[in-house]
């Protein structure tokens, strides 16, 4: 059995897998002209399935293989309908960002509440100003898109300072840590009630432009936006427009509609705006967490060629 990877796979990582599977072959490709040899022999590939590491035209050349494993969570660069044609099996690492994002999202709206820009400013320029204005985030109201893992520990981080949890999903369905839970066609009925709102969707064609000019419209004047789940679940121009006019206090954002994000981007330069490179869900556990998933489903494949987590349905591409 073959298994490939199109990624920079850790060496202790690698060294353990060599040692544990010794029946099964493994390819470390990082680079195009490796991944392009090598597919065609391919039984499993290895993948964080950006960019074009995964194509319609390596998958057809890709004879042999039976599973994609994504070592992340997003799927939305995927050939996903030519992966479901071909009927390969495809699990995903959905559940190893959640400590890591949970964090982030927490860090950067105390990082807007407390004024850690001005702060640090103020600092490197020797300057010793009392006045900068600091607020609470305690007490307060936060409605999540996403009611997921992650979602859920956002919503229990959230509790430690008695923030009001509101959730939006595509069921609706009440979940651990929100106090209460609506379906998606609610966003707009509840987001005015909202100091935080934090996107934590996939990209699909349900949540495409899920994050409007009307929501930002409806958003509290003092209200901090966060979105760290994917860029096409918010209308860029809408949010620009919104920013611009102040319409709702801060937004956080680490994903994009394009990235990198271009240098030409409005957003670089508002004030009421905080940028991050799509990096919420680091951690130097990331791979580790990622492969212990992997493990158990490579334990499985291996018994009877069943996949038992994470499995994705290439259709719905979640």
């Amino acid at each position: 059995m073959n298994v490939v990877t199109t990624c920079k796979i850790k060496g202790r990582i690698k060294e353990e897998l060599i040692e544990k599977y010794p029946q099964i072959n493994f390819v470390w490709s990082d680079e195009v002209d490796d991944i392009d040899q090598h597919i065609p022999t391919a039984n499993i590939l290895i993948t964080y399935g950006e960019g074009d590491e995964v194509t319609v035209e390596r998958l057809e050349k890709a004879t042999s293989l039976e599973w994609i494993m994504v070592i992340s969570a997003g799927l939305d660069e995927m050939p996903l309908k030519t992966i479901h044609d071909k009927g390969i099996q495809v699990t995903n690492a959905r559940g190893i960002h959640v400590t890591p994002m949970a964090e982030y999202a927490i860090a950067m709206l105390l990082q807007v509440s407390r004024q850690a820009k001005a702060l640090m400013k103020s600092e490197q320029e020797h300057i010793w100003d009392r006045t900068v204005k600091m607020e609470e985030i305690s007490g307060k109201k936060m409605l999540i898109a996403g009611t997921g893992a992650i979602g859920q520990e956002v919503a229990r981080l959230a509790k430690a300072f008695n923030i009001e949890t509101i959730g939006i999903s595509r069921s609706g369905q009440l979940k651990d840590h929100f106090d209460r839970c609506y379906p998606n066609e609610s966003l707009n009925e509840y987001i005015s009630e909202a100091d935080f709102v934090v996107g934590i969707l996939p990209a699909t064609t349900e949540t495409e432009g899920f994050f409007g000019a009307k929501a930002f419209e409806l958003m509290k004047e003092d209200a901090i936006f966060l979105n760290m789940g994917r860029g096409k679940t918010v209308d860029e121009s809408a949010l620009i427009e919104a920013l611009q006019a102040n319409q709702f206090h801060h937004a956080v954002l680490d994903v994009f509609e394009e990235e990198p994000l271009p240098k030409s981007s409005p957003l670089w330069d508002l004030e009421n705006t905080t940028i991050t490179p799509h990096l919420s869900g680091i951690s130097r556990h990331y791979q580790p967490r990622a492969f212990d998933i992997f493990e158990e489903n490579l334990k499985s494949f291996l018994d009877d060629k069943k996949l038992v987590k994470n499995v994705i349905d290439p259709k719905r591409g979640y």
